[in-house]
């Protein structure tokens, strides 16, 4: 299809070398990579602990620059840990306001070939649909897509792992949540939100106390308050190499997502949500009380040996 225009490709970064080498060296094997303005946030050390990590990473970056094959990079270092949301909503902020619409990725996401070819594509496609939150690169293994006849599905939730939106769906989101007092008390809005997983509410119930931060939940609710979809492909265009470790928020690895590096020749369309495909997406997000359990003493135990 033709293309109106190349949207820029932000990349956050904090500590991990190893992730952050394997994410910048996949995304400048994109097929637009040449053609894609590359923005790289780096957030500074929490600890002093930290700050060797940072540096090492840093320096791997402005080499990296060097001999990437982006049309340009531009490297944004904070002196200060902002932490993992606020560098985000912050730095897509600045850059979505320079450019209209945005790509994005963290330092643990490696993608396709393909990826930025599909995000450019669906932010073009899309762009006039008011229905349309976001577009995404990650897609489970879901049963049905076996059976399903087109390229791509709407989902009721936004991913995290490398996506795409515009700066008009980006600025409507209240951050603080100002609401959050009077969706608690609604059990429709409730019901709404968990439609894109049983996890969403509780998820949000944490972010509001502080015992996480996150920024994607939030990013989720405000899609869910505009009854907005997400378009995902059904082929999985990122694998997600961050899990135990220094993740923020991820422990342990339920989604076991691989790319599929073969070429995807796609049609887009504007599609409704499927009930099928919905209900067994949720299915990734539900966690029984054993499987709970379970990745706590995962958890519990890699600490312990780490230790």
């Amino acid at each position: 299809m033709k293309r109106n225009s190349v949207a820029p490709l932000i990349v956050f970064v904090y500590k991990r070398m190893e992730h952050t080498r394997q994410t910048l060296l996949a995304a400048n094997q994109n097929i637009l990579a040449e053609e894609t303005e590359l923005y790289i946030f780096s957030d500074g050390p929490k600890t002093k602990g930290d700050e060797e990590k940072v540096n090492e990473v840093r320096a791997f970056i402005h080499e990296f620059k060097k001999d990437s094959r982006f049309r340009t990079v531009t490297v944004i270092e904070s002196d200060e840990n902002k932490g993992l949301a606020n560098s985000i909503i912050q730095g897509v902020t600045e850059i979505i306001c320079r450019h209209d619409r945005v790509i994005v990725l963290e330092d643990d996401l490696v993608t396709s070939p393909y990826f930025l070819t599909f995000m450019n594509d669906c932010l073009d496609y899309y762009a006039e649909n008011s229905k349309v939150w976001s577009i995404g690169g990650t897609t489970f293994d879901l049963p049905s897509l076996k059976d399903y006849k087109k390229d791509v599905y709407a989902c009721y939730r936004a991913s995290s792992w490398g996506w795409a939106t515009w700066k008009n769906r980006w600025e409507r989101v209240d951050w603080q949540v100002s609401d959050y007092q009077e969706f608690m008390r609604s059990p429709k809005r409730k019901r709404q939100f968990r439609l894109g997983g049983q996890d969403t509410v509780t998820e949000l119930k944490r972010q509001q106390k502080g015992e996480i931060d996150v920024w994607a939940i939030r990013w989720c609710y405000q899609e869910s308050k505009e009854q907005a979809v997400t378009i995902l492909p059904v082929k999985n265009l990122v694998r997600n190499i961050g899990w135990g470790g220094d993740a923020t928020n991820c422990d342990v690895d339920r989604f076991h997502t691989n790319i599929d590096n073969r070429k995807f020749d796609y049609t887009l369309e504007n599609v409704e949500i499927n009930s099928r495909l919905m209900k067994e997406f949720r299915k990734y997000y539900y966690r029984p009380w054993y499987r709970r359990v379970m990745d706590y003493m995962y958890v519990t135990i890699k600490k312990v040996v780490r230790w």
